[in-house]
C-alpha cells in the first residue's frame, strides 16, 4: 500500500510540477464517520463570499415514547395530532401533513394539505420515482473509453484516449467499501484487458454528455463550498468532494494538521487554523471561491480534541478523474505520452452539436471505436445510496440522465433544454400520470436545494400512494430511510413504535423540515403520511418538536380509520 501510494505521489508531480506540497501529501484512504449531519443546510450567510463557519456539531433529537397510552379511536389520534400543532413555538411557522390509509382510502388527518411549502430533500422521493417508473430497477450506467482505433499488436494506441462520462455516481468510495480508488482502478483494469499498454497522445475526460450549468437552479453559493451542493458533471469520482481532516497540532500554537481523503493534485490548502489549550472551543472556518481549487481554513482547534470530519465539494472534479485514472493506469504500466486534460467543461445548447444515439444508453460520444466501458450497479442500488443518505449529486445525476434519454417537449425552446430542465419536464410528465396537478408543485432542481422548490403534502401523498401500487413498489420502499436503523433516520425515533417501522424520506433546510413516507400503525394498518415545517425560528428544532411526535402518534395508533 505504501509503494502504491509513493508511486501516485512522484507520478503526478511528474505530471502536474509545481504543485504545492500540501496537496502532495494528503494520505488519508478510508472514508472516515462523518460527524456532520447527513443533510446539512446551512442557514444563508450576509458574508459576500461563500465562507461557512463549522458550528459545533450538534446532537441528534430524541423522540421519548409517548407518556399517555397510545390513540385508540380515531378521534383519540386526531385530537393528539392537533396538540403536538398548537405548541407555541409552532405559532409563527406553516405546517403542512396529510396521512392517508393506503388499506382504506380514508384520510386520517390533513392541515393545509394544499398549501405550497419548501420540501427540503423530500423532493427526492419525486425525481427517484420518475427514474424508476422510466428507466426500471435494472438500468445501469455506462462509461465508455474511446479511441481514433484500437491498440495495435504492441498495445499501442495512436491518438487520444477519451472518457466518457454519462453521469454514473457510483465511482465513488460509497460503492466500494470506503476505497476511494477501486472504481477508477476497475476502469484501468478494463482499458488494460482491452489490450492497452502505450497511448501516443492525450487522456481526456469529456463531460459533454450533459449540457448546461454545473450547479442546480435556485442553490445558494454558500452551499457550494460543501459536499451537498458539488459540481454535476457527467464524469464523476467520490461523489466530486473530499472527505477534510483537521486535527490539532502536537503543541499549542503550532499549525493544525489538515488531510483529505483522497488526495487530491489539484487542491492547495491555505492552513490558518492554529493548535489551542486544551477545553477551549473549537472555532473553524472554510472558504472557497467559486470555480476555484483552494480552500483557506482558518480557526483554532484545541489539544487532544478528537479532530474535525467534514465533506468539501472540488471545482473541476472530472479533471480529478483524470488524474486518478492516469495514475491508475501508470500502476498498471500503461504509458501515456501526452496531457492529462477535460474536454465540454461549458456547455450550452446554443454550443452543442447534436450527437448521434447509440444502441445503449444514449450518445456514444464523437468517437469511432469503444475500447473498453465499465456498468454501474443497478439503478434500484443507486436508488437506496440516494435516498437513505440523502445525496444530493446522485439525484442530480439522476435528473439530467431523466432529461438525456426522455424527448424534449415539443415546445420547448432549444436554449432552454439544458439536461436539468429536461429532467424536471420528465419528472413532471411522470407526475401527469401519478395524477398531480401542476398547480401543487413548483420543481427547480431534482434533489430539494433549491429554495424554489415547492411541493404540497396533497402531491406528496398522491404520489407515494400511487407508487405503493407501483410495479416496483417494493424497491421504491426499500431505498427509504429506516426510523432507528439507517439512512438520514438512523438516530431518529428510536425505542419508539415507529423504529424499524417507519419509511421515510427525510427533508432540512435551514428554514424547512419535512418527513414523508410510509409506516404500519400498532392495528396493522398501512399508511402514507406527509408532514412538512416551514418558515419556524432558528431555536426551533421542528423534528422534535413536531414531526416526529407525529409521526410516533400514528406508529402506536391502536384503532383503525374505519
Amino acid at each position: 500500500m505504501l509503494r502504491k501510494k509513493l508511486s501516485f505521489i512522484v507520478l503526478l508531480s511528474l505530471l502536474i510540477g509545481g504543485l504545492p506540497q500540501s496537496a502532495l501529501t494528503q494520505r488519508e484512504r478510508q472514508v472516515q464517520q462523518q460527524t456532520a449531519p447527513a443533510q446539512p443546510s446551512p442557514s444563508p450567510s450576509p458574508a459576500a463570499s461563500p465562507v461557512m463557519v463549522i458550528p459545533p456539531q450538534p446532537r441528534p433529537p430524541v423522540v421519548q415514547e409517548p407518556r399517555l397510552p397510545p390513540p385508540a379511536t380515531l378521534g383519540d389520534l386526531r385530537a393528539r395530532i392537533k396538540e403536538v400543532l398548537a405548541k407555541p413555538e409552532l405559532s409563527s411557522a406553516m405546517v403542512g401533513l396529510k396521512i392517508t390509509s393506503l388499506d382504506t382510502g380514508v384520510v386520517l388527518f390533513e392541515e393545509n394539505a394544499a398549501k405550497l411549502m419548501r420540501p427540503a430533500s423530500n423532493m427526492k422521493i419525486y425525481t427517484v420515482a420518475a427514474a424508476l417508473d422510466r428507466l426500471s430497477p435494472d438500468y445501469r450506467f455506462v462509461t465508455s473509453v474511446y479511441a481514433s482505433s484500437r491498440p495495435d499488436a504492441a498495445g499501442v494506441v495512436r491518438g487520444n484516449l477519451t472518457i466518457y462520462g454519462r453521469g454514473d455516481p457510483s465511482i465513488a468510495a460509497r460503492f466500494n467499501n470506503g476505497d476511494y480508488f477501486k472504481g477508477i482502478d476497475d476502469l484501468a483494469s478494463r482499458i488494460v484487458a482491452a489490450g492497452v499498454k502505450r497511448v501516443e497522445g492525450d487522456l481526456v475526460g469529456d463531460e459533454t454528455y450533459f449540457v448546461g450549468p454545473k450547479y442546480g437552479t435556485g442553490w445558494e453559493w454558500e452551499d457550494l463550498t460543501w459536499y451537498y451542493g458539488a459540481e454535476v458533471t457527467s464524469l464523476t469520482v467520490n461523489d466530486n468532494a473530499l472527505d477534510l481532516f483537521i486535527k490539532p497540532g502536537p503543541a499549542v500554537g503550532q499549525p493544525a494538521l489538515i488531510t483529505t481523503g483522497p488526495p487530491d493534485p489539484l487542491l492547495t490548502i491555505v492552513n490558518k487554523v492554529t493548535t489551542s489549550a486544551k477545553g477551549v472551543r473549537r472555532e473553524l472556518s472554510v472558504h472557497r471561491g467559486l470555480n476555484e481549487n483552494t480552500i483557506t481554513i482558518t480557526g483554532t482547534i484545541p489539544l487532544e480534541d478528537r479532530g474535525y470530519t467534514g465533506g468539501i465539494g472540488i471545482s473541476h472534479p472530472a479533471l480529478l478523474f483524470v488524474y486518478l485514472l492516469r495514475n491508475s493506469l501508470a500502476q498498471k504500466g500503461v504509458v501515456i505520452t501526452g496531457k492529462s486534460r477535460t474536454t465540454g467543461e461549458v456547455s450550452q445548447p446554443s454550443l452543442i452539436t447534436a450527437v448521434p444515439a447509440s444502441g445503449t444508453n444514449g450518445s456514444a460520444g464523437p468517437f469511432q471505436q469503444e475500447i473498453a466501458s465499465l456498468q454501474s450497479p443497478p439503478f434500484s442500488l443507486i436508488a437506496a445510496h440516494t435516498l437513505k443518505p440523502s445525496q444530493n449529486l446522485y439525484t442530480e445525476l439522476i435528473l439530467r440522465t431523466l432529461g438525456k434519454l426522455t424527448p424534449p417537449p415539443a415546445t420547448m425552446s432549444p436554449l432552454g433544454q439544458t439536461s436539468e430542465n429536461l429532467g424536471i419536464e420528465a419528472v413532471k410528465s411522470f407526475l401527469k400520470t401519478v395524477g398531480v396537478r401542476p398547480e401543487e408543485l413548483n420543481l427547480d432542481d431534482g434533489s430539494g436545494l433549491s429554495r424554489n422548490d415547492m411541493i404540497t403534502a396533497e402531491a406528496s401523498v398522491q404520489l407515494l400512494t400511487f407508487m405503493s401500487k407501483h410495479r416496483y413498489a417494493t424497491v421504491f420502499r426499500d431505498a427509504l430511510p429506516i426510523a432507528g436503523v439507517d439512512g438520514t433516520l438512523r438516530n431518529r425515533m428510536r425505542g419508539t413504535p415507529a423504529e424499524n417501522n417507519v419509511r421515510a424520506k427525510t427533508g432540512s433546510l435551514s428554514s424547512a423540515a419535512s418527513l414523508g413516507g410510509y409506516l404500519t400503525t400498532a392495528a396493522g394498518e398501512k399508511l402514507a403520511f406527509s408532514i412538512m415545517v416551514n418558515n419556524y425560528p432558528r431555536d426551533v428544532n421542528p423534528r422534535s418538536l413536531c414531526i416526529d411526535p407525529i409521526t410516533v402518534l400514528l406508529a402506536s395508533f391502536t384503532g383503525k380509520s374505519q
